[in-house]
Parts: structure tokens; sequence; C-alpha cells
């Protein structure tokens, strides 16, 4: 799943969206980490380390930073925050490494990790049998599928994906919920009910537009981030329909690297038994999606 809403307003965009729609952060985090305390490295997880990765000193991250609170720009535009940010960067402490997180777009994350231009995806990715056959998946947290739509919007009624039957529904492209948007219209059909027009974006900025300008009826997007985008609207937005489909979070390491996955799970499980892990999620408010650091445990 993946991808958001917290790119800066070009004056466009800024005339039909409040300000604080598309560039407020949690209360008191706008250019802010949570704080987990020092983390020394670990030499015997750092050794796990494919020897080029751990030469070279630098962990390589991309991440979509439109999908707050898990990833988006702080105040200067440039520099990318967020729930996963901070875990990645505790991680990275563990095994000794300095972390660089470039903003990217979700399309292209899995594609650069093949091409080595990367060595992690830390970007809301929603692990998949189908992703897995390209690249490895650190799980870390647990998220739901979900809908909002623009306040005094008729409610969407039904569950799983024929809630979506005969509505316009704004996603960002390549992420999961497009896939499922997808599957809706054999749902439906199925049901004898109106199909679903699926409205893919490049980025979940410009899906959020399209349901507040009324070209879409409804936002589909994973739980965290949906009832974030609705607080964060100045009540534009209210939630809607029912959650449905959780499935683990994962950072996608690239396969470039033989064992980087692992020294990436062992960071993790580090992070996790020692509490900077339950710290950093309390901070961006996302406790409820804690889980047992896994690998490769997708469940579809």
């Amino acid at each position: 799943m993946h991808r958001s809403i917290m790119k800066l307003a070009t004056a466009a965009t800024a005339a039909v969206l409040p300000l604080t729609l598309v560039s407020s952060a949690p209360a008191g985090a706008a250019n802010k980490s949570a704080t987990w305390g020092k983390i020394v490295k670990q030499t015997a997880i750092a050794n796990k380390l494919p020897a080029a990765v751990k030469n070279s000193g630098i962990l390589r991250v991309a991440s979509d930073a439109s999908y707050a609170p898990m990833e988006y720009l702080a105040g200067d535009n440039t520099t990318v925050i967020g729930m996963d940010a901070d875990l990645i960067k505790a991680i990275g402490q563990v095994l000794g490494l300095q972390v660089q997180i470039t903003n990217e777009g979700f399309d292209s994350i899995i594609p650069k990790l093949q091409s080595n231009t990367y060595d992690v995806g830390a970007s809301s990715f929603t692990d998949t049998k189908a992703r897995e056959k390209v690249v490895n998946f650190v799980d870390y947290f647990m998220a739901g599928e979900s809908f909002y739509t623009k306040k005094g919007h008729k409610a969407m009624t039904g569950s799983g994906l024929t809630q979506m039957c005969g509505l316009k529904v704004a996603v960002e492209s390549g992420t999961t919920e497009e896939a499922d948007a997808t599957a809706a219209k054999a749902a439906c059909t199925q049901a004898h009910k109106a199909t679903v027009t699926v409205l893919a974006f490049g980025d979940q900025t410009a899906a959020n537009l399209a349901v507040s300008s009324g070209n879409a009826d409804v936002g589909f997007l994973d739980q965290p981030i949906a009832s974030y985008v609705v607080s964060t609207s100045n009540g534009v937005f209210v939630n809607t329909g029912k959650p449905f489909a959780a499935a683990p979070y994962g950072f996608a390491v690239g396969k470039t690297y033989s064992g980087l996955d692992k020294a990436i799970l062992a960071a993790a499980q580090y992070i996790y038994a020692n509490g900077q892990y339950k710290a950093i999620l309390k901070f961006w408010g996302q406790s409820g999606g804690a889980k047992a650091i896994t690998l490769n445990k997708a469940q579809f």
C-alpha cells in the first residue's frame, strides 16, 4: 500500500485546499523527529552487512515523501521526516551507517532498488508476494485499507471491495489501493452493481485534491494515512466506509547485495527489543500498528 498529503501546495492548489491540509504535520512535529535516545553501533549486527554497504558507511534510502505521518517533507521542503524516516534512521544507528533519505516517486522506488540506485525503500510498502519476487521485505507494521470523502458527500455502504461500486475512486499510482480498486470492478460486476471508475495520480497529494475538488467521490489509501488526512483537513474530509485487508508494511530491501535484508532485520529487531521502536510509533500516533519484526511475511 502506499501512498498522502504533505507536499507543499502550489498557488493553484492552495486556492482549493486549506494550507494546513497540504503541509501540516503531527502537532509540534512539523520539523522534528521522534526522540529515542542514543543508539550505540552493534558490531555483531553491523558485521552482517554486505562488505560493499559496510565499507561505504552509507545506507541509501528512497521514500515517497507524500504520505504523512509515515513519510513527508519538513518545512524546508527538502528533508524527509516521519515515522518510517525515524525508524530507518534508528536502524542505521544500530548498523553504524549514515542514512541518506531521498524523496522519490513511489512507482520508481522498487525499480531503483533493482538497479542498485538505492539499498532500502522506506515508504509504507505493503509486503506482497508479487513484490517479494523482486525485493525482500523487513515487515514492521500492520495497516488496513480505508476511505475518506469530502464532508457532506454520501457515505459509503457495504464492505470490502464492493464499497466502491458506482464510485469514482482516487488512488496513487503503483499502490496496493490502485490494484484493489481495479479488482473492485470485477467484484462489482459479479455483485450486479455499477462499476468503479479508478482515477490514478502520480502522488497522494493529487489524489487528495481530486477528492476535495469533487472530481473523485472518495480517496482510497492506507488506514493510518486516511485517518491522518482527515484529522489535518480542517473539517474538509471525513472518514467513510469500513477499513479492510490488514497487511504488513515492510522496508523494501534490494537483492543486489546478499545478506542486506538479514542485517536490516537484525537491526530492526534490536530497536524493537530495546524500546526505540515503540517510542517512535508512539510519537507518530501509530502504536496500534505495532507488530513483531519479521522477514517476507506477505499475506497475499
